[in-house]
């Protein structure tokens, strides 16, 4: 018998057709040349999974900005989404503009989002993926902690400026304690590259050199 494994960063995401508040909806291709954040919830009408989506809303346009589509997903029925939908929007004045997908386990299964000791509620996980369809980054949080979503947009950036100019980015950028917003040159290959590095760049050392983000 063969153990499918879940995906892993650098895997492409699965294909699937998943059943969501804004219809049918056929994933990675639905956000074809986007990026795309798919977070899962352990269950609607619960006071933390709430709290997560009046914050992602919240963060919606900036995510958008980011040329970036979300997602959300639980084991739950369309009904019961669109119920939530409205209580936040009546209750919180908060309208939930981003698809939430209504699974049956299936999704869930195959991404490896189910607690093991929380029966059928899936865990609070993040998944990040490029336009290519590829996983960036993968988190899990359990149901006790709600999610930063300061830090996935900030993730969503770091990925950006690390495609589009070939580097690295620090701790806690672009607030980082050693070299502010700037980023970090990739190692030297060679003797001559690392000979070069403190010539054209800042550097500590000639591994550790940086320059200011484009």
């Amino acid at each position: 018998m063969e153990i499918k494994r879940m995906p892993l960063i650098g895997d492409p995401f699965p294909q699937m057709e998943v059943v969501t508040t804004h219809g049918k909806l056929n994933l990675p291709e639905a956000f074809k040349g986007k990026w795309f954040v798919l977070f899962s919830h352990p269950a609607d009408f619960t006071p933390v999974c709430t709290t997560e989506f009046v914050a992602f809303q919240k963060r919606y346009p900036e995510f958008r900005k980011l040329n970036t589509e979300l997602i959300g997903l639980s084991v739950d029925q369309v009904f019961s989404h669109i119920k939530w939908e409205e209580w936040i929007e009546e209750k919180l004045g908060v309208k939930i503009e981003f698809p939430i997908i209504a699974d049956t386990g299936a999704v869930a299964e195959t991404l490896g989002l189910i607690h093991p000791g929380k029966g059928t509620n899936t865990v609070r996980a993040v998944f990040i993926v490029d336009p290519e369809g590829i996983i960036r980054a993968i988190l899990y949080y359990p149901q006790e902690l709600g999610r930063n979503m300061d830090e996935i947009l900030r993730m969503v950036k770091g990925f950006q400026v690390s495609d589009a100019q070939g580097v690295a980015m620090p701790a806690n950028w672009p607030e980082n304690e050693l070299i502010g917003d700037k980023v970090i040159i990739p190692p030297a290959a060679d003797v001559e590259t690392a000979a070069e590095r403190p010539k054209k760049y800042d550097c500590y050392d000639w591994w550790f050199c940086y320059k200011p983000q484009k």
